[in-house]
């Protein structure tokens, strides 16, 4: 039996040096699916991805296109629309690695909806930047005519920022557990998912504007899927404590335990290793592995010799 693996794809690691064009873009994810293509023949493979800078490009594209004959998206919209763009250059990659060695590939990407709690206290607080700067004025502008909520950013300007809710469940579950069953390499959960929530009475789908974080949503997946392993592919080889210090160390095997251990001494910072942390430690907690590593070492961190990887 193949073990079955959930990747979660930094959305960064489509977009290097900032190249935005979808050719360059095209040109990277190939890379991936090459990459894929021989994992295939020994797991079972789910892909999760994120879409940060691409799901940016979408907003800017159309704040500015947006008129009122044509209003601009709503951020939920522009999340699936971004789960459709990745998911199309995914599956074509992987089909192309898969044709290039004289084979037929079977990978079908699974435009997913995840449920979040509308109480989720990140509502009440939202922290996650999308979208273009502004100056003070224009974003104070727009967040009286839009109804956002808009923050100064690291000192680069002001932006949107939106709530990041934590993920409770994925709506197209069972229709991508029956695609894995018939051998398929799934593509799901897109940029965290389409952000919805259920509504009380009817239990009705509806969406809402959030970001919620792609490796929290790749880990529910994992649950989700019964799957062996998760791994959040991030751009580095190692998780580190201290680092870009000269007392940086790479951290290889440890347990659930003492990862936890390491995140309240604040070693992991919010919206960069924290959320790859805390997403592994969840998982090797339910009985899984856990692994974070860059796309060099996934083949041999899946093996047990390469990254940081987290049990229980």
């Amino acid at each position: 039996m193949k073990k079955r693996v959930v990747l979660a794809l930094g959305g960064n690691a489509l977009q290097k040096n900032g190249e935005a064009t979808a050719e360059a873009q095209k040109k990277i994810a190939s890379q991936v699916g090459k990459i894929i293509a021989e994992l295939a023949s020994r797991y079972e493979i789910v892909i999760a991805h994120g879409n940060g800078p691409q799901v940016g490009n979408i907003l800017i594209h159309e704040e500015a296109a947006g008129t009122k004959e044509a209003p601009a998206m709503p951020l939920e919209t522009a999340v699936a629309m971004s789960q459709g763009q990745i998911g199309y250059w995914l599956t074509q990659a992987i089909n192309n690695a898969f044709a290039k060695n004289g084979h037929r590939s079977k990978v079908a990407t699974v435009v997913s909806q995840v449920v979040v709690d509308k109480n989720d206290p990140a509502f009440k607080n939202p922290t996650k930047p999308i979208g273009q700067f502004y100056s003070e004025k224009e974003a104070r502008v727009l967040a009286q005519r839009n109804g956002w909520t808009v923050k100064e950013d690291a000192g680069r300007g002001w932006r949107r920022v939106v709530a990041s809710p934590k993920p409770i469940d994925i709506v197209e579950k069972k229709a991508i557990k029956e695609l894995m069953h018939d051998g398929i390499i799934v593509i799901a959960a897109g940029g965290g998912g389409i952000p919805v929530y259920r509504t009380k009475v009817l239990k009705r789908l509806k969406g809402i504007d959030a970001v919620i974080d792609k490796d929290f949503a790749a880990e529910k997946l994992a649950e989700l899927t019964d799957a062996d392993i998760f791994v959040s592919v991030t751009a580095v080889p190692n998780v580190f404590i201290n680092y870009g210090t000269t007392e940086q160390s790479a951290i290889f095997k440890i347990s659930a335990r003492e990862m936890e251990g390491l995140k309240k001494y604040g070693y992991f910072k919010a919206g960069s290793m924290l959320p790859k942390v805390e997403a592994a430690t969840i998982f090797a907690k339910k009985g899984g592995t856990g692994i974070i590593t860059d796309i060099d070492h996934l083949k041999e961190a899946l093996a047990g010799k390469a990254g940081t990887i987290v049990q229980k």
